[in-house]
């Protein structure tokens, strides 16, 4: 079978492979997109949880704006405000893939399991044999090939110990004792969930208090909303730069802008789930994970904290909340030749002003760009930038260099 040559692939169907698809439909650019829709969202988040982005910072985003969370929650008749009503995972997830029906139809919920570069462009193979080009690859890969899980944790029996990501449903944990490491937003709303599954949990971290997101002002005063304006990232002037002038952090510094990425808006967990956790929840903070071994069928956790003082938890399992961490090591379907040519800091991909790698072609978005381009692109929100950014740039290559020929197919 001969597979013809097609102008762009998008790996990955979540916030932004779906967003850059449906706004290059728009100026007509050849494209197919791979991936099983909101993926990430459905089998790495657990079920229950609420989204901490405000009902406005929560849509995908097509050139139109003509399909926004507002309007899918209107149509189904679910409550929805741009700020103050929390987004349930479930409503997110559902409105994705009405987004994907809608604007993507096209997509292939296929995994593209190898690529490659070549003279005229990248060879992909799928997870079905089928092997074709492409001149250009956009990786909108989420967080799916970056759950950290400390050094600590790793050599542990799987049984005994995950990560927060492996758990979409967490009713299976009731009447058992599970220690949640971690203070971010992954940590908490699992530790909040575990205890209304009827799970005995216990909170473990460095941190020495959980830092939950204030409640929000619905109508604030002028002179608030001046002095602290509301962004869709959060309140104040930081947040709102880094959704209006993502290029001026492009242009900053290398060391400030990873600096930035690790400090600003970190994982705290949102404001609606303090009240399921404080007097509920059992908390052992400003203390340090040293040593963990699994001792008859439960888990051993030995702690220090800053006096040199020691105890120990003991948990029939252990949840890392211990969120993400991007590394091009963990791509595993790229070549091992290509990874290696694409120029990184810190493990993360230096790209230019369209996302583009050093690698002609190979672009990536979404929380793999946020050294290069800011906190923005952490969060759904930020996918409306990207899609708008990325495809006037493949819109225009693709004119200057006209459409794909058949004569670039791969026979397999």
């Amino acid at each position: 079978m001969n597979s013809p040559a097609v102008e762009v692939v998008i790996l990955g169907a979540g916030p932004y492979g779906l967003s850059i698809a449906a706004h290059l439909n728009k100026p007509n650019v050849p494209y197919r997109i791979f991936g099983q829709p909101m993926q990430s969202w459905r089998s790495m988040m657990p079920k229950g949880m609420l989204l901490k982005s405000d009902g406005f910072a929560s849509s995908l985003s097509d050139p139109d704006s003509a399909f926004t969370l507002r309007h899918y929650c209107e149509e189904t008749g679910q409550p929805y405000a741009d700020v103050g009503i929390p987004v349930p995972l479930e409503t997110f997830i559902a409105y994705g893939l009405e987004f994907q029906k809608r604007m993507v139809p096209n997509l292939e919920p296929v995994r593209v399991s190898y690529i490659r570069q070549t003279p005229a462009g990248f060879e992909l193979k799928t997870e079905y044999g089928e092997t074709l080009l492409a001149r250009k690859v956009v990786v909108a890969a989420g967080i799916t090939h970056f759950a950290y899980l400390p050094p600590v944790l790793e050599q542990l029996p799987k049984e005994f110990v995950t990560h927060s990501s492996q758990h979409g449903d967490l009713s299976s944990f009731g009447g058992k004792k599970v220690a949640v490491l971690g203070t971010g937003s992954s940590a908490v709303d699992v530790a909040a969930l575990l205890h209304e599954a009827g799970a005995d949990v216990e909170i473990v971290a460095r941190a020495s208090s959980i830092a939950f997101h204030e409640p929000p002002i619905v109508d604030r005063p002028f002179l608030q909303r001046i002095m602290n304006p509301r962004s869709g990232l959060g309140l104040g002037w930081r947040s709102r730069l880094c959704t209006d002038a993502p290029l001026v952090f492009h242009a900053m510094p290398e060391k400030f802008r990873h600096r930035i990425v690790r400090r600003h808006l970190g994982p705290a967990p949102g404001w609606f789930v303090k009240e399921k956790i404080v007097g509920h929840v059992s908390m052992q903070l400003g203390v340090t994970l040293n040593k963990a071994e699994v001792l008859g069928k439960q888990v051993h956790l030995k702690l220090g904290d800053k006096n040199g003082n020691e105890r120990v938890v003991i948990a029939d399992h252990v949840i890392a909340g211990t969120g993400y961490r991007v590394s091009l090591q963990r791509l595993k379907f790229l070549d091992d030749d290509l990874r290696h040519q694409i120029r990184a800091a810190n493990d993360t991909p230096v790209l230019n002003r369209s996302f583009e790698s050093s690698v002609p072609g190979l672009y990536f978005v979404g929380v793999a760009s946020a050294n290069s381009f800011g906190p923005l692109t952490r969060f759904a929100y930020g996918s409306d930038y990207t899609a708008k950014r990325i495809t006037k740039h493949l819109a225009k290559s693709a004119a200057r260099h006209g459409m794909p020929e058949p004569a670039l197919a791969v026979t397999h």
